[in-house]
């Protein structure tokens, strides 16, 4: 799925839309010890407002965030479409619209079982169909429907309890204790849809997987759960790239290579932020950027191998290698630098010692938040 295509989906995610809908909603509540506690399937249409609000409020926060970060695409094994496999347990649920309570309980067991969660935790699932119209040459949506997409759209979210101790009472007109507990659903922390709408079609080779930390994704969801090979998180395939790098720059990585690498992969991601597929960093981009920023043809020549070991020619997510800022670490001394102010830090020898030099453009500077003198 592009940024497009989740957009679209995200945008008609309503009650609201005309050619939305959804039928059948499983809630269940599993406790710290992985037992179904509680279990629930409704027709949507028969749930109240507030419930409805809340499940759609949950269901949609699953299709947000950056594609490529906390949105990521992954494609099935083709065993997992056998017996057993969590592809075909999707599908079938799919195509029985929720409506077979073997296939629900299997389909629960398996999130019970195959997700690593450290407390309690609901979870809310839909069958949803969403009718595909046709678009002019304009790209524009047409009154000519083109088919139904029927997905699944399921989030996990954690079940807090929270004791507020002292609590206003308007009965009593008075500050009391509170006696009792409230089990609080959160927004999502986990999710997927599946099949994935992908040029405006239904693919069930594929499941889109949400993720709300995407430095620290929980990779039970996509491995264990849904059989898929879990690839890099954001945070992961930063540390990969480092090390490629530096693997490969090796002796000429000085301050002005670190910088200008940073830049180059800033401006390609932002000339390509409007395109409807992420921007990603084959080996061949990354040669061009590193040629850019200063590196020599000589250490370009070991770049192949070494990008083949660490990445097997899977390309680089631009969004993922970016530093929003420049951080300069030595012992006892760390300096952090915004982007526009790259080109005011050098390194230069003074005095036969290697010196970080920052130019002062204007001389006003604070130290801990107090106004300082440099002369």
């Amino acid at each position: 799925m592009n940024k497009k295509e989740i957009n679209e989906l995200k945008k008609n995610f309503s009650d609201d839309c005309g050619y939305f809908t959804i039928s059948n909603v499983v809630s269940a509540f599993v406790d710290s010890e992985k037992n179904i506690k509680y279990k629930s399937v409704d027709l949507y249409s028969t749930l109240s407002q507030d419930e409805s609000e809340q499940i759609i409020l949950n269901l949609k926060k699953v299709l947000s965030g950056q594609l490529g970060k906390n949105l990521n695409e992954f494609a099935f094994p083709q065993s997992s479409y056998a017996e057993g496999g969590a592809q075909k347990l999707l599908y079938d649920n799919m195509m029985a619209k929720f409506k077979d309570e073997t296939l629900i309980d299997a389909f629960l067991q398996r999130i019970t079982e195959k997700v690593a969660y450290v407390s309690t935790y609901a979870i809310f699932s839909a069958h949803c169909t969403y009718s595909v119209f046709a678009k002019n040459k304009n790209d524009e949506l047409t009154e000519e429907s083109e088919m139904n997409y029927n997905f699944l759209i399921t989030a996990i979210s954690p079940v807090n309890t929270r004791f507020d101790g002292l609590i206003y009472d308007d009965e009593s007109n008075s500050i009391i204790k509170k006696a009792t507990a409230d089990k609080i659903v959160e927004l999502p922390t986990d999710g997927f849809l599946f099949p994935v709408f992908s040029d405006r079609m239904p693919d069930v080779n594929a499941v889109m997987v949400y993720s709300k930390n995407a430095k620290k994704p929980n990779a039970s969801v996509v491995q264990d759960m849904l059989d898929c090979e879990f690839q890099f998180s954001s945070e992961g395939e930063k540390t990969v790239f480092k090390a490629l790098i530096n693997n490969v720059v090796g002796e000429e990585l000085d301050y002005e290579i670190v910088t200008k690498v940073n830049e180059k992969i800033q401006d390609f991601a932002a000339q390509n932020a409007n395109d409807t597929e992420i921007p990603k960093i084959d080996e061949r981009r990354l040669n061009t950027i590193l040629w850019e920023a200063g590196v020599s043809q000589e250490n370009l020549e070991k770049l192949p191998q070494a990008y083949e070991k660490a990445m097997e020619k899977k390309p680089f997510t631009a969004y993922n290698l970016i530093e929003k800022k420049t951080t300069i670490t030595m012992p006892s001394v760390t300096v952090n630098v915004k982007k526009e102010a790259v080109d005011k830090v050098r390194t230069q020898m003074v005095d036969g010692k290697r010196c970080i030099v920052i130019a002062l453009d204007d001389a006003a500077v604070e130290i801990n938040g107090i106004p300082a003198n440099i002369d």
